[in-house]
């Protein structure tokens, strides 16, 4: 009889090494960033671009491959840092250039690539382009690179058509005029202070592949696009003919978002990236209403990843992950892209904390459901994530298995989308808490001033220092599973598995010498015992050539024999 939890995990191979292998993407763990709530190094209650490159070395060290920073730009802040005002400045709150060089220079050093995101469907109401659009009034050039419209009705007091604001209400606000009159309407899928470009005008493709050019010279690797299929509007932009839009939202086509015309942009895109070298990469924030309407973003000329949110929005139920892996699979293979996974970003509830919920309530959740449940099955979910072929996701503080933070006081959230009726959920709060580093301090190793949101009392417990070197925590959990994934060669790579017959609730699948097994019910199952246990997210109980997998767990076994080096 023996029992495992987690293997000690091999000697990592050199990020330098790892970090110019060729096609890196393709099989690459990507850690996002969110710079606000990642590290404060100056005190001020809100992280910044130094605190985050003074954190590298646990990035190298926890085994990622990339960095990807949620927007740091010069903002007003109105949806945290997603309403730029100047794509080419660092917010001061942050830092500025010198500070992004620095971390760029000292990622590189540490074998770790930096993705930035870009925000090209809109910008913020105090950009200079729309500054003087308004400013200058009717008529003026720079309301043609938004979408300036007059009103219906009598006296154009309605909006010029019947979308909505993903964030609630009408996707129009009516602008003052200068004389101080009511005049035309510019369009916001978002927050008022955010502003759609108007991609028809060619001044507005003109900047964007100057702002390109500016971060690729400054050494990025790469750039996430925000919203992504949001770019180009159906012409005439037509009624809608529908209210409570946003629940159409990944179910059907839009006039706002998954337009063709979206794909003519990336391709020039793509022409300016393959123009430098070192392999450099984009990754769409795509909603589409099929997994294989995603699969258009990542052809051949046009961007190399999209993220899979069909995969984020399954339950954790054994027959609907199965159809979802099979389908992306499936839908990436024609294109030749690789498939993406995620489970939590800043967008979404935590997944510890999704899981702890029954399924039916979303992605964004203000109940904190069974917490020890959420976390064994987030351990799980995990570990299964990583075992598919293809790239994956990690938002900071899952590898510390961190649950949302769901009854923060009303007064202190700042998700925009909390304070516009009929529109998201508004609670996205809750997973951009900053992270605990340590077990005690004014904000637990985040900064030496507090932090911006607060903080739940034992949030230190989860923290780096308490998890460090301690046998099962989810943070070793973790290390451990990247370190394997890097020295296993079918893990990550390729486009399919092969599934292996499994009780009911159960995956089973081998790809070459690797064999991963994930029991979502809430029972053990008795599982053969495929070879050495590599990692498991739970304790596993052998006996001969049987394995007894526990409720909510996942184990990843290798059939080579002990101590082979792939």
């Amino acid at each position: 009889m023996s029992q495992h939890s987690a293997a000690p995990a091999p000697t990592p191979t050199s990020a330098t090494a790892v970090a110019k292998r060729r096609d890196w993407w393709r099989d690459a763990v990507i850690y996002q960033v969110y710079p606000r709530s990642f590290a404060d190094s100056n005190g001020d209650g809100m992280g910044d671009l130094e605190g985050v490159r003074t954190r590298l070395p646990y990035l190298r060290d926890l085994g990622v491959d990339a960095v990807w920073l949620s927007p740091f730009y010069a903002s007003p802040q109105a949806d945290a840092g997603y309403d730029v005002a100047d794509y080419r400045a660092v917010d001061p709150m942050f830092g500025n250039l010198l500070d992004a060089d620095a971390l760029i220079r000292d990622a590189h050093r540490l074998g770790l690539r930096i993705i930035v995101d870009l925000v090209p469907n809109h910008s913020s109401d105090q950009h200079e382009w729309f500054k003087r659009a308004v400013a200058e009034g009717p008529g003026s050039s720079l309301r043609d690179r938004y979408h300036f419209r007059p009103g219906k009705g009598e006296n154009g007091e309605l909006p010029p058509n019947d979308w909505e604001s993903i964030f609630g209400g009408p996707a129009w606000t009516r602008v003052t005029e200068p004389d101080g009159t009511p005049g035309e309407w510019y369009l916001h899928l978002f927050a008022p202070e955010q502003p759609d470009f108007n991609w028809e005008h060619p001044a507005v493709g003109d900047e964007f592949r100057s702002i390109l050019r500016f971060w690729l010279d400054m050494g990025v690797d790469g750039f996430r696009i925000d919203v992504a299929h949001g770019l180009v509007k159906a012409a005439g932009l037509p009624d809608l003919g529908s209210h409570d839009q946003v629940k159409l939202l990944g179910n059907e086509v839009m006039p706002f978002f998954d337009q063709e015309g979206v794909h003519e942009i990336y391709r020039q895109w793509r022409l300016i990236l393959d123009e430098y070298a070192g392999e450099r990469i984009f990754v769409a924030e795509a909603w589409t209403p099929t997994i294989e309407r995603t699969a258009h973003y990542v052809r051949p000329d046009e961007l190399h990843q999209a993220f899979n949110f069909q995969y984020l929005s399954t339950h954790w139920d054994a027959e609907e992950m199965r159809e979802v892996i099979d389908r992306t699979l499936e839908a990436m293979r024609p294109v030749g892209a690789p498939a993406t996974w995620v489970l939590s970003n800043h967008d979404v509830t935590r997944h510890a904390t999704r899981f702890a919920n029954p399924p039916g309530l979303g992605t964004q959740i203000r109940l904190a459901g069974d917490r020890a449940l959420g976390l064994r099955r987030a351990r799980a979910a995990s570990l299964l994530m990583l075992a598919l072929p293809g790239s994956a996701y990690v938002y900071q503080g899952e590898e510390l298995g961190l649950p949302d933070v769901v009854d923060l006081p009303d007064e202190v959230r700042q998700d925009p989308a909390y304070f516009r009726g009929a529109g998201q959920d508004g609670f996205r709060d809750g997973c951009r808490v900053p992270i605990p580093w340590t077990r005690t301090g004014s904000s637990y190793g985040f900064g030496d001033g507090g932090s911006w949101l607060p903080q739940p009392d034992g949030w230190g417990e989860l923290s780096v220092e308490a998890q460090t070197g301690v046998p099962g925590s989810t943070l070793e959990l973790y290390r451990a599973a990247l370190a394997v994934r890097r020295e296993q060669p079918d893990l990550g790579a390729g486009a399919s598995v092969e599934w292996l017959r499994a009780p009911e609730g159960v995956l089973a699948f081998r790809r070459g010498e690797f064999v991963c097994v994930a029991n979502t019910t809430g029972e053990s199952v008795a599982m053969p015992a495929y070879g050495r246990v590599l990692v498991a997210s739970g304790e596993i109980v052998e006996v001969d050539d049987e394995a007894k997998v526990p409720a909510d767990t996942t184990v990843w076994w290798t059939t080579a024999t002990a101590g082979a080096r792939a």
